[in-house]
């Protein structure tokens, strides 16, 4: 019974979830580190920063080396860390990513021969000048170093440290994509969060959920051989020392072009004549107030650029590219997809301009988001690869413009991401074709799955969830998010939603800030509703049950059987034959989240009443229709 804390807390939640709606609806439930931090001021009960809002933040300058086909991928780097906490920090807690490849490391999954390593060397560490010990050995994905002497609020440290890894040959986020083409992600060792709620964030990456980074600056310089391109996140400083004359003046004409240019052709590659021809070239980028970078390289990807209008009122332009294999037929088709996802995102939904300078999508296998990258695997149906791309650079917004911490509250970003795909994928390939495919791959196997880890609250801490965690990550949070967009309507929701965004751009929400701004914005109290979804054990499950004939019409009376606060069309059939549908919002359930009536006006005589469930999809159809006598 080694687990029973955990069990203890999983009861809560589970009776948390059962709890009466009208006693719910007072307040939401805070664990106690939560409500600390409320208690102490850095949030406020509005959803703001509170007054004593703080985050630490880092300057990192990165060099690292990768020499295909050469596995051994070394860096070095100086780390200028701030300590904007009120606190005095006796050590610091690094992250070492890729220490999840070496044998023994706790994972989520299997790990294959060719997915293991020896993980992170770290060669030599330095504090302000000092050197000191690192167990390169003991290290797993999470070390706490110890400071020669403690670093007092409002102070900073400087860090030198040197290491190397080998790259994994098979890999999902990061890794070799064949001999000669890598992609660098999570390659550094890096100085992790320290927040006002949980202190240092120790959780081990096990590869199955994601990131939690402060905002950083970045200088990133990437020594490769000559012939190799190198991607990366941020502004490219250097193109006319690393290019030759006439690639450098494409990618520089590429950044206000609307068409499609080809930088690098397969015609041009095979001529070894891209870059400058020195032993290596060192590729220089710079990011800033940005949480993390990320790299790709290779001696035989083409790379296509264009650009696009990001902010309609300042006519500022973001830059699209695309790195891939000649051979592969739907990345040719990536920048336009590109243009079309970054012009979308930014007029419509969530309707705020991209805020980074470029976006490249690279060719590999993780289907993966990173600040001003995607790493997607090759499609064979065009209209998928799109919705790939789009999902993934939808997480410009959250978790990249926010702060989110996947590991523990992947619903934040991912849900997110879901919704914006759908929106955005109605747009492309039509209504009917969008909610098909958003049905099926996000919610069908959701609603259909009764077992015990699917009806797990929402607000169940990610890194809690094996079973459960996807559906919970991305179908339920994103139904969430639409049924309160249905709610609000879509110029409140936005208003709403944008205030949020405003209040914690650049910054680290947890999900009471998000339940109280979007409360605050609206000028609605929506503890009920958030409540509901994302503190009970609810699904969905909607029962016709009886219809009454009265002078005022026909009283159609509605169990909510599962709980979850959705909205609802109703199909009816008259006795003359014709039909409608009628809708109800979700604020249907607001009085009474067991139990709803729609009255039928009198006019007519009703002789069917039906669910349309439309995206809504119900755990059992058996009492979706009811015939009125």
């Amino acid at each position: 019974m080694k687990n029973l804390p955990a069990l203890a807390a999983l009861s809560g939640l589970l009776l948390a979830g059962l709890a009466p709606a009208a006693h719910a609806q007072s307040a939401l439930y805070q664990p106690r580190d939560i409500k600390r931090a409320y208690d102490k001021g850095t949030r406020a009960a509005d959803g703001r920063p509170g007054p004593k809002y703080w985050q630490n933040r880092a300057r990192y300058d990165i060099t690292v080396q990768a020499l295909p086909p050469a596995r051994d991928i070394k860096g070095r780097e100086t780390i200028t860390y701030f300590n904007n906490s009120p606190d005095t920090l006796k050590s610091l807690v690094f992250r070492l990513i890729q220490n999840i490849h070496k044998p023994g490391a706790a994972r989520d999954g299997n790990a294959s021969p060719d997915y293991l390593t020896t993980g992170v060397q770290v060669d030599s560490f330095m504090v302000n000048g000092q050197a000191r010990p690192f167990d390169s050995q003991r290290a797993g994905t999470v070390q706490a170093v110890a400071l020669p002497r403690p670093l007092l609020p409002h102070d900073s440290v400087r860090l030198n440290v040197a290491w190397h890894f080998p790259i994994s040959l098979e890999s999902g986020r990061e890794g070799m994509i064949d001999k000669t083409t890598f992609f660098l992600a999570y390659f550094y060792p890096r100085v992790a969060v320290y927040d006002d709620y949980n202190g240092w964030d120790r959780l081990p990456f096990v590869d199955s959920k994601e990131f939690y980074n402060d905002f950083n600056d970045y200088t990133l310089r990437v020594q490769a051989p000559a012939n190799y391109l190198v991607w990366a996140t941020g502004t490219l400083q250097n193109a006319k020392q690393v290019l030759q004359p006439t690639y450098a003046k494409r990618l520089e004409k590429s950044m206000t072009s609307e068409a499609v240019m080809h930088i690098a052709t397969a015609a041009d590659l095979a001529k070894k004549a891209i870059t400058t021809q020195r032993p290596l070239n060192t590729w220089v980028w710079t990011a800033r107030d940005i949480s993390d970078v990320t790299l790709g390289l290779s001696d035989h990807y083409v790379w296509d650029a264009a650009s696009v209008v990001v902010d309609p009122a300042t006519k500022r332009r973001a830059s699209v590219q695309a790195a891939f294999a000649d051979s592969t037929a739907d990345f040719h088709s990536s920048v336009k997809f590109s243009q079309n996802a970054l012009s979308w995102f930014s007029r419509n939904w969530p309707g705020v301009p991209y805020p980074f300078p470029k976006m490249t999508v690279f060719q590999g296998f993780a289907d993966m988001e990173y600040p001003m990258m995607v790493n997607d695997s090759p499609e064979k149906d065009l209209q998928f690869a799109q919705l790939v791309q789009d999902h993934e650079i939808a997480h410009t917004y959250f978790p990249f413009y926010m702060g989110i911490n996947e590991s523990r509250y992947a619903f934040m970003d991912e849900g997110w991401a879901t919704t914006f795909e759908l929106l955005i994928g109605r747009v492309e390939n039509g209504e009917k074709a969008a909610d098909e495919f958003y049905r099926k791959f996000r919610v069908t196997r959701w609603i259909h799955d009764p077992s015990t880890a699917e009806d797990l609250p929402v607000i169940t801490p990610s890194s809690e969830l094996r079973s459960g965690y996807g559906n919970n990550s991305y179908g339920k949070a994103s139904l969430s998010y639409l049924a309160l967009k249905d709610m609000l309507g879509d110029e409140l929701f936005k208003k709403s939603l944008h205030a949020y965004m405003d209040r914690w751009h650049g910054k680290h929400p947890i999900p009471w800030d998000y339940f109280n701004s979007m409360s605050s914005a609206s000028g609605q109290d929506l503890t009920w509703f958030f409540h509901n979804w994302f503190f009970t054990n609810g699904y969905i499950d909607l029962a016709l049950t009886k219809a009454d004939r009265t002078a005022q019409g026909t009283a159609i009376t509605i169990q909510n059987v599962g709980g979850f606060a959705v909205p609802v069309d109703l199909r009816v059939t008259y006795a003359d034959g014709s039909t409608e549908t009628l809708h109800r919002s979700p604020e249907l359930w607001r009085a009474n989240q067991q139990q709803a009536t729609i009255v039928l006006p009198p006019a007519k005589a009703v002789k069917l009443v039906a669910f349309d469930h439309g995206l809504y999809l119900d755990a059992d159809p058996r009492n979706d229709q009811l015939a009125v006598q």
